[in-house]
């Protein structure tokens, strides 16, 4: 069975261009607004999102942080002529996997959809995966929860990608480039400034850790560091 996609366009022209292209490699299912496509996903089985940011009812910012809520694993790619960085970064804070500027390239778009099918298929098809322990937190990598006796924290899909990679190399210096090649498949500007609101979040988590920091290590990228006992 092939791959199925929500894709939320209001745009006419643009969205019959798009599907008609889309259709050749995966079912498509279209929506022209907001409130009707999040109503579409909590009604039916997707692979992957496709979402403009300016939509009627319901904007795809919107759209994106009550997918969330629902499904942590689900690629999302926002397609959108919005190109102030703010809007990227906001995108990208919100869980999102990808974010085009308008014009684009249905090969690129194409491309970027089979990479993020390839990986969710991959977590999928993964069997267990062990949990880590960490100063006095349990880390749950497939439940994205991290936790001991006092608190519950859930965190992004990024955010735990974030904290296995860091406690896969303790001690050991990880090139910012590195990273968000391992997050993202791409050393991109603006997706250097999520990475860097994901490792804020990471330090709250460990600040009552005596034991346990994140360094940064100036033009090279950060290190997860364990003291000795």
């Amino acid at each position: 069975m092939g791959k199925k996609i929500l894709y939320v366009e209001d745009d006419e022209t643009l969205a019959f261009l798009t599907t008609d292209n889309l259709e050749h490699h995966y079912e498509v299912v279209h929506c022209n607004n907001g409130k009707k496509g999040f109503e579409t996903f909590c009604t039916q089985a997707f692979d992957l999102v496709i979402l403009d940011i300016m939509l009627p009812d319901m904007d795809g910012f919107q759209i994106a942080e009550n997918i969330r809520k629902k499904n942590q694993e689900i690629p999302i790619i926002f397609l959108s002529a919005k190109t102030l960085k703010e809007d990227r970064i906001k995108g990208l804070k919100l869980g999102a996997d990808d974010y085009l500027i308008k014009p684009y390239s249905i090969e690129e778009l194409i491309l970027k959809i089979e990479v993020f099918l390839q990986r969710s298929q991959k977590t999928t098809d993964k069997i267990s995966i062990k949990n880590y322990s960490f100063g006095s937190f349990l880390f749950e990598p497939e439940n994205y929860l991290v936790k001991n006796q006092h608190i519950k924290i859930t965190l992004t899909e990024r955010e735990a990608q974030l904290l296995k990679l860091f406690l896969d190399h303790p001690n050991m210096v990880l090139k910012r480039e590195k990273i968000l090649m391992e997050l993202w498949g791409s050393d991109d500007y603006f997706l250097g400034r999520s990475l860097d609101v994901f490792i804020s979040r990471l330090r709250k988590i460990i600040k009552e850790e005596p034991a346990l920091a994140i360094e940064n290590i100036p033009r090279v990228g950060f290190k997860w560091v364990v003291e000795e006992k």
